[in-house]
């Protein structure tokens, strides 16, 4: 059978037009028209006053942490749950990461603990540096309550957008609402430019100094002179002209991964012990990941057995992503609460969501997940076949 995969790119062949432009201008060495082009077009999408366009949203948040001062010794807050990109950077600056569980209406951070947090460090005298906020799979966290209490404590809010691009927070956009959001566009993002990044920010200096580091912090001089330390972190003009492609279709990918969820939800919605990842009442969710969790009791099996059984079908699913505080590279670093986290994490599974999906693809991976649950409930006499090794 054919694979489906998780996510995979897809092109709207918009972007060959801008491609074929940076070949006939010869713009392939980093930099060019189409970064410039780029980063006007996707500052007013997501109603930024400034991008900048860089290697991957790895590489923004990196930079982005550094330009709100984080350095060693100082400690950031970050969600727990979320991909390790969302806290090594904070290591390669030689800070020290602490975590904050989830809640349940979102997934994301919880508000409350943050201002536990706050509330805890700020009577020590030692208040963290910043806070990394992370928008899961495509939903925004509760930024209202997370920015008034990052204000009150003179805490620097960066948001880390990567994975909700398309997505909505009462009519604003997350990765904008903090001193400096970013974005990721690999190749299983909403929109891909292969690989590659966006950091936003309303603070023009701010934007202007992102791009000097990430060029080797060169100097203004008619020779190569350096008096910082910089990274060659910029995006290249030719995957920009994919990206400015890939933007124009943004709206139409949304809907699509939109729809895949809405798919799902109606074909399996008659079996027990499925529950799905909640669209939370302050904006629009892109779904950039149709997530679901499972009651072993209720549906007869648990979430590994599933993904392991849907992967006998060539079908791809992913576990939800493994909370940073269990990470072992992280070990001994502090958490405030945490069971929510491991829970979704215990019981999460992630199923194949690409925009280009077709019908019948969605189908196989519906009715498949209807073929375990079937066979989950047949009597201790006829037992389901062990999964392929």
């Amino acid at each position: 059978m054919e694979r489906i995969h998780l996510s995979t790119p897809h092109m709207s062949g918009r972007e060959e037009a801008y491609v074929k432009e940076a070949f006939a201008s010869n713009w392939i060495a980093p930099l060019g028209p189409q970064v410039d082009a780029f980063e006007r077009e996707f500052a007013s999408a997501v109603g930024s006053a400034h991008a900048a366009a860089l290697s991957s949203g790895t590489a923004a948040l990196h930079l982005a942490l550094r330009l709100v001062g984080v350095g060693p010794g100082d400690e950031v807050l970050v969600s727990s749950l979320t991909f390790s990109a969302s806290a090594t950077p904070i290591v390669y600056l030689g800070g020290r990461p602490a975590f904050i569980d989830s809640e349940r209406g979102s997934w994301n951070l919880d508000p409350a603990l943050v201002q536990e947090a706050l509330e805890t460090r700020a009577r020590a005298g030692r208040l963290p540096k910043a806070l990394v906020v992370v928008h899961l799979y495509g939903q925004s966290a509760d930024m209202d309550p997370l920015a008034e209490v990052c204000a009150r404590y003179g805490v620097a809010l960066v948001e880390d957008a990567a994975e909700a691009l398309g997505a909505t927070y009462h009519g604003r956009i997350p990765g904008t609402m903090g001193r400096v959001g970013i974005y990721s566009f690999n190749g299983n993002k909403v929109i891909t430019t292969s690989g590659g990044g966006m950091l936003v920010s309303d603070d023009e200096a701010l934007v202007a100094r992102a791009r000097k580091l990430s060029t080797q912090a060169r100097d203004p001089a008619p020779y190569y002179e350096h008096s910082e330390i910089g990274y060659n972190y910029r995006l290249s003009n030719v995957l920009a002209a994919i990206g400015r492609g890939q933007l124009e279709v943004l709206e139409e990918r949304v809907l699509a991964r939109r729809a895949n969820f809405e798919f799902y939800r109606q074909a399996l919605a008659d079996i027990p012990g499925l529950e799905w990842m909640p669209e939370a009442s302050w904006g629009r969710h892109s779904r950039w990941l149709t997530c679901l969790t499972v009651n072993p009791r209720e549906f007869g099996t648990d979430r590994e057995r599933l993904r392991l059984l849907l992967e006998d079908q060539n079908i791809e699913a992913r576990p939800v992503w493994k909370p940073m505080h269990l990470q072992p590279v992280f070990a001994g670093l502090p958490c405030w609460g945490g069971a929510v986290a491991e829970d979704l994490f215990e019981r999460g599974l992630c199923l194949p969501s690409g925009s280009n999906l077709t019908e019948g693809q969605l189908s196989r991976v519906a009715d498949a997940v209807r073929k375990v649950w079937r066979r989950a409930r047949r009597p201790a006499a006829e037992p389901m076949a062990a999964p392929a090794a």
